[in-house]
């Protein structure tokens, strides 16, 4: 019969095998899509019976859930938290903005930011994965939008301003550097997407 302290430890090094198998999905995900990870193809990479690897997860579609799942957790992490520090308004609408630019230029995933790849690879395909991507993409533009109605209430931004329309267009910056550097390898697009960031906000700044 085994022991709580067994139970426990069981339970722990079974938390760690599956953010090991989820670290390793995301990576390949980011860099070659949710439809190159796979039961097998993990197996094989991280020296494991695919058994085990089913045994976490149980199914193709539970696996890529999960995977986006890691990335939002990794996301949050590297770009939210951050920017969590900076006082609410102007301050930290810039820093969630260049977070997001930096957890990129970091390559924080090897294929750049994983949302903007799972994004394009599911966009046109129904079904719980792209539902999650979705879900998750819409809750960060409209945290965005919400921090310019901050500044707005905060009287730094002025009260004419289409929320919408601004982080539509700061997004769009981040977007286009995520692509320039991925598609061209051009470091540059991250210093020019930073001053587009900085004078599209200043164009706004009430004075």
């Amino acid at each position: 019969m085994m022991t709580t302290a067994t139970v426990a430890y069981q339970q722990k090094r079974a938390e760690r095998t599956r953010a090991e198998i989820l670290k390793r999905a995301v990576d390949i995900a980011s860099a070659e899509g949710l439809e190159g990870v796979s039961i097998g193809r993990l197996a094989a990479e991280l020296a494991m019976s695919k058994t085990g690897i089913f045994a976490h997860f149980g199914s193709k579609e539970e696996l890529q859930l999960a995977t986006v799942n890691m990335a939002r957790d990794i996301f949050f992490a590297e770009v939210v938290e951050p920017a969590l520090k900076s006082p609410r308004g102007i301050q930290r609408l810039s820093a969630l903005l260049h977070s997001w630019l930096s957890y990129v230029e970091r390559i924080v995933f090897r294929g750049g930011c994983f949302f903007a790849a799972a994004s394009a690879e599911f966009d046109s395909r129904p079904g719980k994965v792209r539902d999650k991507i979705a879900e998750l993409s819409k809750a960060w533009v409209v945290g965005l939008e919400d921090e310019v109605r901050e500044s707005q209430r905060l009287h730094q931004l002025s009260k004419k301003l289409d929320p919408q329309q601004l982080v539509f267009e700061l997004h769009a910056y981040v977007q286009e550097a995520n692509w320039a550097f991925k598609l061209f390898d051009d470091k540059t697009a991250f210093a020019r997407a930073r001053i587009a960031i900085v004078n599209r906000i200043a164009a706004e700044q009430t004075p």
